[in-house]
């Protein structure tokens, strides 16, 4: 494992304090959009796509799908040292990738000449780099990689996979929508549902509404990004979280209500979609980030230009 130290350029970052920032690693896939480099990585193999990424080393690459979400945590931050300037809960980003280093000059200069805010790269040599996730506190994986993100899910870090895409950078502040069952909250009513349909979902949820569901794989991310919001009012907050699920308000939205509730979770606006297509609602909402474990769903989202992760 090499971890590149900081740059002179990046002097005027402020050092996190991993045990108590909200770190988030993303590949270079995920911030970055290098399709065509990772097409010519596969054709032609590893020394030709190194080759290619010193010849451009400084030609920036074009932003990706997780590079709006990226600058959204930049703008949380100076929100947050503005009103505390010796607060340590903040967002501390992470590059990881598994390219050489003599192939992450262009990844550097590019993060350099967009002016985000990241000293923290690692270029690893090693088929699985997920397996240094936990040594950096990551609370979040974003990958364009399946395995990864499986991986890391296996791990126990909060992980999704991202699709690239084409996007519009949306405005400030950070909005970032969750979808319920399987994501925010475990699978069991989805399981039920699978078993025995949706009558026999509706009734379960009945029986058990008293009970508050089980931990999704992002309830954590999840939980600290609430606990960065209520530093702020939520008029003032610079993060807005959504949960868009398709669950029916009627039959089994109080649950899901009384286990954020339960949790001390506060969501600043909720959707019941009742089966309902999401990507009308994720259009007007504009996030810089959308999850869902359901690929009809992403598909859906990525139709309406909103960038979209998948939590397999």
């Amino acid at each position: 494992l090499l971890c590149c130290r900081p740059t002179p350029c990046f002097l005027s970052v402020l050092q996190k304090d991993p045990s108590e920032a909200l770190v988030i690693a993303v590949t270079t896939r995920a911030i970055f959009n290098l399709e065509k480099e990772h097409k010519l990585y596969l054709e032609k193999g590893k020394e030709e796509y190194t080759r290619h990424q010193q010849t451009n080393q400084d030609k920036p690459l074009p932003p990706g799908t997780a590079f709006a979400f990226i600058q959204a945590a930049q703008y949380v931050n100076k929100m947050i040292l503005e009103s505390n300037p010796a607060e340590k809960d903040l967002f501390d980003i992470l590059v990881l990738s598994n390219n050489s280093p003599e192939s992450g000059v262009r990844i550097i200069n590019s993060t350099k000449h967009y002016g985000l805010e990241i000293s923290k790269f690692c270029f690893v040599s090693d088929e699985d780099s997920t397996q240094y996730l936990k040594s950096h506190g990551v609370k979040l994986f974003l990958s364009a990689d399946r395995i990864d993100v499986c991986n890391a899910l296996r791990r126990g870090v909060s992980a999704a996979l991202v699709f690239q895409q084409q996007v519009q950078a949306p405005s400030t502040p950070l909005r970032v929508v969750f979808d319920g069952d399987a994501v925010l909250f475990s699978d069991e009513t989805d399981q039920v549902f699978q078993e025995q349909g949706l009558e026999g979902a509706v009734q379960y949820e009945r029986a058990v509404e008293a009970v508050p569901m089980g931990e999704g794989p992002l309830k954590a991310f999840a939980m600290h990004l609430g606990k960065m919001r209520k530093k702020f009012s939520q008029e003032k907050s610079p993060i807005r979280t959504y949960l868009v699920t398709a669950r029916s308000g009627r039959d089994m939205g109080i649950r899901a209500i009384k286990t954020l509730r339960e949790w001390g979770l506060a969501i600043d606006e909720a959707f019941f979609m009742d089966g309902a297509p999401k990507g009308p609602i994720l259009a007007q909402i504009q996030p810089h980030i959308f999850f869902d474990d359901g690929l009809h769903n992403i598909h859906g989202a990525q139709d309406m230009g909103v960038p979209s992760a998948w939590v397999p």
